[in-house]
């Protein structure tokens, strides 16, 4: 009761200061998501008003600047010395000197102006006055800035007085490229909707757009919104190629509205997007800057505090820990060992508990008296052998891979799969499971529903449940088997032996199935009767070398065992593996194979189902096969070169034949003429030949031997035979080949 108390102590102690570090910590944490918050409103809220405030001065400028050129336009069609060269064909070079000087003026008076065209399309000149590039009067063809051109051939394109960004080239050798707005002011427009003429004022864009050129450290970009929808670069009035998203808020949220401003990606970047409202030439000016510069102030402060309240946390935990220690160090050592102890108790408890109910179930100590079910009680088995109940045997399928892989792992998987199965069957028994040390697993169920006598559906339904569970979690598959009811606790051993036996019974339905014991074990009235009959015929197929009729015979046998008890499948397998065993030994001695120990005969006791028994059995069978069949080859091949060796040593004489071969070799002329041919694609006669006329092609060619000298040295029975042979093999007489030879 003491260490209970100072053990509460110590928990409240603990509670108390980790209650007081984390409210002091989570205020810290509080406060500066607030103020973090608030203060990246403001600093919005500043940016936007600055970006708003420039780039509404440079809309104005523009505005200004729109009316200066619209005026200076103006004044230049009323100068009567400019307009000799604006209304005559061919003005004189007097005219033209004075207009040019009088542009000069115009340029020399507005700093602000890169060049002033005047373009008579009468004449097809254009007077150009500017400070850098060209200057002069040119022709179309001559001119640099070919983009004019354009702009007047589509003028209908173009509001009138409306300033058009672009840049151009002057043909400065510098320089040459100008960024500037153009005014265009044209006369009236003829019948063929040409224009009669034309002044277009240039207005240099960098003195326009001095207040929102950005300096070159600045992390800010400003673009312009044109009346047509362009979005220009404020700096260098190219045209800005947008993606998707970025286009979708400049129409959506930009274009025609008021100022304002909203965090957006641009360039894949988070940005401040800062925009003006339409100004009097309907124009939109909008400044970007990625959100971090402006919140970069913000983010400081707001990641010291962060560091602040994670220190303070830290310390207030870590100061609360050492103080709860110290003060109640040796109360953590009693619990400590405490907990070992119970930790220990509850794993040795269910070790016993398995070894009591294990040696229950195996007959090794029968429940007799009442001092051992109270035994039980205090282990806590509280499973009642007096009432109904049943077993259910679960068996692992493929138990040696699994145990051969996962060997470390095994005692974890059928601990999961008890668990399982105490889940699944708890719900409606009173369950207790028991590893059986070996594949197998038995599950003991007290019948609390009456109405199951009857009724094996339920039992049944809860079966499937476990065996998907098992697979869908392990990945393991279950042949499950349960018996019938009983309530008699000294039967309970036979019970078991019964539900084992009839769990053998996998080897014909395979794995994961289901298996009635109370089923097999009705099989106990059905006699056998061994079909010597067919073991005969097994043996004469295995004995001719004919496989598939072997196996055929052999799976006949095995499966008709499936309606009877499991010894007697045992009892058919140890006939059969007997002589099975003896035609290997026959046939080994018979064809003089040595027996190196591949041919072995698969053990029941390892095979779980009829299809690996049968494939066990059918690999033998065809390793069999495949022995006598390289011992054929080889004899065949010992055959050949024989027969070879005979033609080599022998052609010389006259007799030597295919029957004198035969005859010498102890066989058939037939047989061993037929496998020569199968082998080398020759016939004997044709080999013999062939090796005589080698030998006479040899003669004539390396000596002065008469032909019918060659003849009888080469096994001719006569020259005028070698001649014939000799005409049909080379297509010449020997006398020619031997001059064609020698020449």
């Amino acid at each position: 009761m003491r260490l209970n108390k100072l053990g509460n102590r110590r928990a409240l102690y603990s509670r108390i200061l980790v209650s007081m570090t984390l409210c002091v910590s989570l205020t810290f944490l509080a406060s500066t998501i607030i103020y973090y918050n608030y203060y990246i409103g403001v600093e919005k809220t500043q940016a936007f008003r600055s970006d708003l405030s420039n780039l509404t001065q440079t809309s104005k400028e523009v505005v200004n600047m729109n009316e200066a050129a619209q005026s200076l336009s103006f004044q230049i069609y009323r100068n009567s010395t400019i307009s000799k060269i604006v209304l005559y064909d061919k003005p004189d070079i007097y005219d033209v000197t004075a207009a040019m000087s009088e542009l000069g003026n115009y340029l020399s008076s507005m700093p602000y102006i890169e060049s002033i065209y005047v373009y008579n399309p009468k004449s097809t000149r254009l007077y150009i006055a500017s400070s850098h590039g060209q200057n002069g009067v040119f022709t179309e063809r001559e001119l640099v800035d070919k983009g004019i051109l354009d702009i007047m051939n589509h003028y209908e394109e173009y509001k009138p007085f409306t300033p058009i960004p672009r840049v151009y080239s002057n043909g400065a050798k510098e320089n040459d490229l100008v960024r500037a707005y153009t005014f265009l002011c044209y006369d009236a427009i003829g019948w063929d909707r040409s224009i009669n003429s034309a002044v277009i004022v240039n207005i240099s864009a960098p003195w326009i757009n001095k207040e929102i050129n950005t300096p070159a450290d600045s992390a800010s970009d400003t673009f312009i919104l044109s009346d047509n929808g362009s979005f220009l670069s404020g700096n260098s009035l190219e045209q800005q190629e947008l993606a998707p998203e970025e286009a979708l808020w400049v129409n959506q949220r930009i274009k025609g509205d008021t100022e304002g401003y909203f965090i957006g990606s641009f360039a894949g970047v988070n940005s401040l997007i800062s925009y003006t409202a339409p100004d009097a030439l309907s124009w939109q000016y909008v400044r970007i800057t990625p959100y971090d510069v402006i919140t970069r102030q913000t983010d400081s402060i707001r990641n010291a505090t962060l560091l602040i309240a994670a220190l303070i946390l830290v310390g207030g935990v870590g100061l609360s820990w050492i103080t709860s220690r110290t003060l109640y160090l040796p109360i953590s050592r009693i619990v400590k060992e405490m907990n070992i102890l119970e930790s220990e108790k509850r794993d040795s408890m269910f070790t016993i508990r398995q070894n009591t109910m294990r040696d229950l179930i195996l007959g090794l100590k029968p429940l007799q008296s009442i001092q051992q079910m109270e035994k039980l009680r205090q282990l806590g088995i509280h499973f009642t052998f007096n009432d109904d109940y049943r077993l259910i045997l679960l068996r692992i399928d493929n138990y040696r891979e699994l145990r051969d892989e996962r060997s470390s792992y095994l005692l974890a998987y059928k601990f999961a799969i008890m668990n399982i199965a105490s889940e699944i069957c708890g719900q409606t028994y009173r369950v207790e499971t028991v590893d059986m040390n070996d594949d197998g697993i038995l599950v003991l169920l007290n019948i609390i529903d009456p109405s199951e006598y009857t009724d094996t559906g339920l039992i049944e339904t809860l079966l499937r449940q476990l065996q998907q569970a098992c697979s869908d979690y392990l990945k393991i598959s279950l042949t499950l088997t349960y018996s019938h009811i009983d309530r008699n606790a000294q039967q309970l051993h036979q019970l078991y032996k019964q539900v084992r036996d009839a769990s053998n019974h996998r080897l014909f339905y395979g794995h994961g199935c289901i298996i009635s014991a109370q089923s097999i074990s009705a099989l106990q009235n059905h006699t056998y009767h061994y079909p010597t009959d067919k073991e005969k015929r097994l043996a004469d197929a295995l004995m001719c070398g004919k496989v598939e009729e072997a196996m055929e015979h052999f799976s006949s046998i095995i499966r008709e065992t499936q309606g009877y008890p499991f010894h007697t499948v045992q009892l058919a397998v140890s006939r059969l593996s007997v002589t099975i065993k003896e035609i290997i030994s026959t046939v080994q001695k018979r064809n003089r194979l040595h027996g190196d120990g591949t041919l072995t005969l698969p053990a029941l006791d390892s095979i779980e189902t009829i299809d690996e028994l049968e494939s066990a059995f059918f690999a033998l069978f065809s390793e069999m096969r495949e022995q006598l069949s390289e011992k054929k080859n080889a004899k065949q091949h010992d055959l050949i070169r024989l027969i070879n060796q005979k033609i080599e040593d022998n052609y010389r004489e006259p007799n030597l034949s295919l029957n004198q071969i035969a005859d010498e070799l102890d066989m058939s002329p037939i047989y061993i003429s037929r496998l020569y041919k199968q082998q080398t694609l020759n016939s004997i006669v044709d080999v013999i030949l062939e090796v005589r006329m080698r030998e006479v092609c040899s003669l004539l060619e390396n000596t002065d031997l008469p032909v019918t000298v060659i003849a009888e040295r080469c096994g001719f029975t006569s020259s005028s035979y070698l001649h014939r042979m000799f005409k049909r093999s080379f297509g010449t007489t020997p006398s020619d080949y031997r001059r064609a030879k020698n020449a």
